[in-house]
């Protein structure tokens, strides 16, 4: 039977390696990631919220408040949840309408040619 989740999901297979990423909305800063853990998309909550699956009730301050969507590895999901809730910090799951698929493949496209963009300029 086929597990479906309502947090989205991405496959990423590269050679014999196959991922299982969710996309997430986080308040924590890049340091608390595990390596795996890669940012889509950066900004204030207040731009970010949007992605979230349920609302989130900010005021003025809260609002400037860095935050990002990330893909979180499944296989390190449980670790990553406690380290950014052990430091106060949202992990909501992203909305799957907004952050399906297709988005979730778009953004991980461009993020890999920013990377390989800036590997051949170093």
């Amino acid at each position: 039977m086929r597990h479906l989740s309502i947090t989205p999901s991405i496959t990423v297979t590269i050679g014999r390696h196959t991922r299982l990423y969710f996309a997430f909305v986080t308040t924590a800063p890049v340091e608390l990631d595990s390596p795996a853990t890669m940012t889509l998309h950066a900004g204030t909550l207040a731009d970010v919220c949007g992605f979230a699956a349920d609302p989130i009730t900010h005021d003025e301050i809260r609002a400037r408040t860095p935050a990002r969507l990330v893909l979180v590895d499944a296989l390190e999901l449980a670790w990553q949840r406690a380290r950014y809730r052990g430091n106060q910090h949202l992990l909501l799951p992203a909305d799957r309408v907004l952050v399906g698929l297709n988005t979730l493949q778009q953004w991980l496209w461009q993020r890999l040619q920013t990377s390989t963009a800036t590997e051949v300029r170093a």
